[in-house]
């Protein structure tokens, strides 16, 4: 999975159902599946409303998870260009900030991280539709970052309309779609299976892997579902 001069560099755009999906746990567990198979692997996390601080300074912690995965040498101003403190939307945390947030830096950012990667791992903030500005959304960034989309679908009630609305949105975008993976979130959902069959029925695929997230934590090392989502990704 080498980048080709002249193109968009090879990767992937993790975008979820909702907030609160598993994004950053799917990112963060792909990036090192796919580092495992010998690839050098950079991450950003462009959009981020929400800090914590730290000895460098204020950061992001879904930023920082992700930065750690990485086996890159990258800066965190990189990984994560837009960072604002307020967690809320991500239009309502700039304007909290008095800032707007701008695909130029991004982009930029997303080009010095592909000099030094073969593949980046891109997780955006909040659902699709997310607002990042009065008229642009996060669906917009993924545009311009032009990376196919893989969809984390946090298997909950209401899943089965937030996945087939964000699909449909995509394909509107005439996005590429990579596939999608089930996340069963702590606390099982009833009929979690016949979900994960109604949604590979609609999609016409069924999910790449199925996370089963009894820990809301970040796995550690790779799990088993990663590799073989990483298998699939790196033969696309």
């Amino acid at each position: 999975m080498k980048s080709v001069p002249g193109q968009a560099l090879r990767g992937f755009f993790i975008t979820g159902t909702d907030t609160g999906v598993g994004k950053t746990r799917v990112a963060v567990a792909l990036t090192r599946a796919l580092a495992a198979q010998g690839l050098r692997v950079g991450v950003m996390k462009p959009v981020a409303a929400g800090v914590i601080d730290t000895p460098q300074g204020r950061r992001n912690d879904d930023a920082l998870e992700l930065l750690g995965a990485s086996n890159v040498a990258i800066t965190y101003e990189d990984v994560n260009p837009c960072l604002l403190a307020t967690p809320a939307s991500p239009h309502l945390a700039a304007r909290q900030a008095g800032v707007s947030i701008r695909a130029e830096p991004i982009l930029a950012a997303q080009r010095r991280i592909g000099a030094t990667s073969d593949c980046l791992i891109v997780e955006g903030a909040g659902g699709w539709l997310a607002p990042i500005s009065a008229v642009e959304t996060m669906g917009d960034l993924a545009a311009k970052m032009a990376l196919p989309i893989i969809l984390v679908v946090g298997l909950r009630l209401g899943c089965l309309n937030h996945a087939l609305l964000t699909r449909e949105a995509i394909r509107s975008q005439g996005l590429p779609f990579a596939g999608w993976i089930a996340n069963k979130l702590s606390g099982e959902m009833p009929l979690a299976n016949a979900n994960i069959d109604t949604l590979a029925s609609r999609f016409g695929m069924g999910p790449m892997g199925t996370v089963h997230s009894g820990n809301p934590g970040i796995d550690p090392g790779v799990p088993a579902w990663a590799a073989e989502v990483a298998k699939k990704l790196v033969s696309l």
